[in-house]
């Protein structure tokens, strides 16, 4: 396995070994160990002196249900600290299957200014000339990429939004079937892709080579237990094949979490007709796929293609963070008029999550009414001619608050919160606070925790479970629906059949707290300050209808969380 570096101001590459601090992490470890180790904390994010690297998890390589994430990494455009953002695809697969352990891509944009694409093939890599690229849209990048490179190729790639340096920007990678779609979203490092002109990595088709593995039975037979959990769970065997993310809709619904018109509630009348349900009835009504994998060798395909009325796709894929932040967020019961919002999300290269926080903040300040569908699309339609209240709009929740004067923002760390309201969750809550990443869900989901959600009792243990649990998912390369299929022995005998290292049943914990422990030092170098670990202070005076709460795990809590 080796590293590439590529310098995009000086379009040089080369290929070295891996470093011996880097070589027992991969995915978001190797993130956090990579910026402490060549990122200056005080760095502009957008300026030469800052590094993007591309990590696939450990495991990745081996088409392994649900484990074959991407990791992309750098300072934060957005939360201005450390950011791991992955994604699924076919990335991490052709990477590993490349022999590339990562890729870093350094250097400002070149002195003549053109916008350029990297070329990465078998012991080989080149820059080659992107101008023609520079402005399109992800379908049609997706499209021409396809066309110049040939079908097989994997890619990462920037919209608009990234060329513009927006901070709601993400990284797009094509899913198995090409779609260019699967977003790296939060944290802007679209962003930082676009400070160097860089409009797309395309990792040249490969030897079907899967990483040599030190002990084949022991790999095999855990793998095997792995695909047989997922397949007989119930939520990965039958509920995510059959409703996708969506299906989390009635479940937050019900707990009064749901966000709702700028997280002013948490529970929306209109939930039936965007649930699970309604969205595979409707989708299965006009021939759209209601399953897909986005990875090779998935076996659970949460994911989905959704059709419109005249049964052509809209958009791919219709998920559950989107359905609320763009559509209960703005009032919005219309599965199609959120697609469509999606749709031009996906193919702006933006977070949807960051986005529709911003676009509810600015219902709050009258830019749109709650509900109204089609005003929602224009604003979208602004950020993609880059108007200046689309710029604003672009780059998140948190800009767009101070600018337009509204106090009610959902962010922490500057970034917006997901789709699961922290007062009525509030183990969620804590991650949301304390998580080095900002605001993010997949840092440490705790709806399915053994907790009264509504009461600040054991919400710190049940975060920085999850927390722990999910930065070790995110290193290896998992999904978060793959931890169904995961128990301790089986992520155990993979690390050991893969590597040989030899590592116990607490291995994923203890992976995860190194690499939440590398993060919180590059924040701590960067500035970030225990006040920096907080809920913003209206969810923590203002108590959320129906559960009659407001946010009130104590701070001092918060100050011990990794103690």
């Amino acid at each position: 396995m080796q590293v590439l570096r590529a310098n995009t101001e000086t379009r040089s590459t080369a290929f070295e070994n891996v470093p011996a601090g880097w070589q027992r992490y991969g995915g978001r470890a190797l993130v956090a160990r990579f910026l402490l180790d060549e990122v200056p904390p005080a760095c502009d994010p957008l300026g030469p002196l800052s590094k993007l690297i591309w990590a696939p998890g450990l495991l990745a390589g081996h088409v392994l249900s649900s484990v074959d994430r991407i990791s992309a990494g750098g300072k934060s455009p957005l939360t201005g600290g450390a950011k791991e953002a992955n994604a699924g695809g076919t990335t991490a697969l052709r990477m590993a299957w490349l022999g590339l352990f990562a890729v870093v891509v350094e250097g400002g944009p070149p002195v003549d200014g053109r916008w350029q694409v990297l070329v990465v093939g078998e012991n080989s890599a080149r820059f080659e000339n992107g101008d023609d690229l520079h402005g399109m849209g992800l379908a049609a990048a997706a499209d021409a990429l396809v066309q110049r490179y040939g079908p097989k190729i994997a890619v990462s790639a920037i919209g608009p939004g990234g060329e513009r340096r927006y901070l709601a920007s993400g990284i797009t990678h094509l899913d198995k079937d090409r779609n260019l779609t699967r977003i790296s979203a939060r944290g802007g490092l679209g962003a930082v892709m676009g400070s160097k002109h860089l409009k797309a990595i395309v990792f040249e088709h490969a030897k079907n080579t899967p990483p040599e593995v030190v002990d084949e039975d022991l790999f095999q037979a855990a793998a095997r237990r792995h695909t047989k959990a997922l397949q007989d769970h119930p939520q990965t065997g039958q509920v995510y094949t059959l409703y996708g993310t969506a299906s989390m809709v009635s479940l937050c619904n019900g707990l009064a979490g749901m966000p709702t018109r700028n997280f002013s509630t948490g529970h929306f009348e209109g939930a039936d007709r965007i649930n699970g349900d309604a969205i595979h009835d409707l989708n299965l009504s006009r021939g759209g796929q209601v399953t897909h994998a986005c990875m090779p060798g998935c076996v659970i395909r949460c994911s989905n293609a959704y059709n419109g009325p005249d049964r052509q796709v809209i958009v791919t894929p219709l998920e559950y963070e989107t359905i609320c932040l763009m559509g209960s967020n703005l009032g919005l019961d219309d599965p199609d008029a959120i697609a469509r919002l999606n749709a031009v999300a996906n193919d702006l290269g933006v977070d949807t999550i960051e986005v529709g926080a911003a676009l509810g903040v600015a219902a709050e300040a009258g830019y749109m009414a709650f509900g109204d569908g089609r005003r929602a699309l224009e604003l979208m339609e602004e950020i993609r001619q880059g108007t200046p209240l689309g710029r604003l709009l672009g780059n998140g929740a948190g800009l767009t608050g101070k600018v337009l004067g509204v106090r009610r923002v959902p962010v922490v760390k500057n970034q917006a919160l997901s789709a699961y309201d922290p007062r009525a969750i509030k183990g969620t809550g804590v991650t949301y606070a304390t998580s080095p990443q900002g605001a993010d869900h997949t840092s440490g989901l705790t709806i399915r925790a053994n907790v009264d959600h509504t009461k600040p009792a054991g919400q710190v243990e049940a975060s920085r479970s999850a927390q722990y649990r999910m930065a070790g998912y995110d290193s290896i390369g998992a999904c978060i629906f793959a931890g169904f299929g995961m128990d301790a022995t089986v992520v155990r005998d993979l690390i050991n059949g893969r590597y040989g290292w030899g590592v116990a049943d607490g291995y994923l914990t203890e992976l995860g707290r190194d690499s939440l422990l590398m993060e919180r030092e590059f924040n701590r170098q960067a500035g970030f300050a225990p006040a920096d670990d907080r809920l913003p202070e209206w969810m923590t005076t203002e108590r959320l209808p129906i559960v009659d709460t407001a946010f009130d795990v104590p701070p001092s809590e918060l100050d011990a969380m990794f103690d």
